[in-house]
């Protein structure tokens, strides 16, 4: 019988360790990514003159830091704010996405040449199914995981010699497993488990290290005394669906025992793509009105970059509006005709700003375009309302974490 191997990769620190192949010299020292800001300048002398946390003042949250900045507290997603009070002195770079994505499809690429069954999930982590990959089977004396074992140094080699950067491989019967496995031993690990191993390696750990598991389950678990993932495994199951619903109850029982049947998706189609942005400062509809119609403009024509290359036009187009006070409202409109270029998105969002009050300040503006098909061909069904999913919001001032 053939055992199911479903590797997880992701890469180290993977913004910061891009900028740092441009910047070595800023090796070993606190790095953050994400606030704004210019480059570093390069002084005579050689050296990099380079902005520091102190003193950031605005909205821009942490995309990701080196490991010398998460020893000082600062974590992906933080805000810049509270990053620079932990580490004034850690020097901030801004983001450049295009780097990053060309990294991306390099060590995708790398990766598929030895193993192709790829469910691509973001810039920086991939699935794979190693199961009927060459070697992946192959058992020692004592070690009935070394074919799997020696398949993931491979591919972290191959990933390495492709970027010059490092990941970190968990490998599982799942996928819920094999995420959590390449947590365990960043950076750079490779974590080999079974369900054998749950008690020893997985059960410990606090429930919050379990996708799927948000702060707010977390809080509500651990006010029902539980806070490590082998606890919530021994809790009965009814009391689980009691607490939690029939459907999260199950699944939380489920989770916390290994148990994922998901494949590994090797193809989907995204739901619609977008921009958005959050302000450094609130502006004012009216007082702003120039500002915000360049930064609308702006939106609509990277969307429209966005959908050329990757090959789609749209039906529905949508704006979202944060106001000061963090409500969020979202309007849509459904075209006749699918749209790709600037000129018609920004005029189609244009309609839905009208449909929308206009006395508040505003944080953040998203533009973005679903009901997604390749020109020539009949739309894809319409789905979920496409702005309460994480697809929305990697634009331009809204940084997304990029993992450990």
């Amino acid at each position: 019988m053939v055992r199911r191997l479903i590797a997880h990769l992701d890469m180290d620190a993977f913004y910061a360790s891009v900028e740092l192949l441009r910047y070595p010299q800023l090796r070993g020292q606190p790095v953050v990514i994400g606030g704004g800001g210019k480059p570093p300048a390069l002084r005579p002398d050689g050296t990099l003159e380079c902005a520091r946390l102190r003193g950031y003042a605005g909205r821009g949250v942490v995309a990701t830091a080196t490991y010398e900045a998460r020893l000082l507290g600062v974590h992906s997603a933080m805000g810049m704010m509270k990053a620079a009070a932990l580490a004034p002195d850690a020097i901030m770079l801004p983001a450049d996405f295009d780097r990053y994505r060309r990294y991306s499809r390099l060590f995708k690429a790398a990766v598929a040449e030895v193993a192709p069954c790829i469910e691509d999930r973001g810039i920086d982590e991939i699935y794979i199914d190693l199961s009927e990959v060459a070697g992946a089977q192959d058992a020692r004396p004592g070690d009935p995981l070394a074919g799997a074992r020696n398949l993931a140094a491979i591919l972290q080699a191959r990933v390495r010699e492709a970027t010059q950067l490092s990941c970190s491989i968990g490998v599982a019967p799942n996928k819920l497993l094999a995420k959590l496995c390449s947590e365990l031993d960043k950076p750079g690990g490779i974590t080999v488990l079974t369900h054998e191993d749950l008690p020893g390696r997985i059960w410990p750990l606090p429930v919050r290290r379990l996708n799927g598991i948000g702060p707010k389950s977390a809080e509500r678990l651990q006010a029902l005394g539980i806070g490590t993932l082998g606890e919530l495994a021994a809790a009965d199951p009814q009391w689980l669906v009691g607490h939690f619903g029939a459907s999260y109850g199950a699944w939380l029982h489920a989770a916390s025992h290994g148990r994922d049947e998901r494949p590994v998706v090797t193809h989907s189609e995204p739901k619609s793509i977008s921009r958005e942005t959050t302000f450094e400062r609130d502006l004012h509809p009216r007082h702003d009105r120039q500002e915000l119609g360049a930064i609308f403009t702006r939106l609509c024509t990277r969307l429209a970059e966005d959908l050329a290359r990757k090959g789609y036009v749209g039906r529905t187009v949508g704006l979202k509006l944060r106001y000061d006070d963090f409500r969020t409202v979202t309007r849509d409109v459904t075209l006749e005709q699918p749209v790709a270029d600037a000129a018609s998105i920004r005029r189609a969002a244009g309609q839905c700003l009208k449909r929308v009050p206009l006395t508040r300040r505003l944080r953040l503006l998203g533009v973005r375009v679903g009901t997604l098909s390749r020109p020539g061909e009949a739309p894809l069904a319409a789905r979920a309302d496409p702005f309460t999913l994480p697809l929305f919001g990697q634009g331009e001032a809204s940084l997304n974490a990029d993992g450990p």
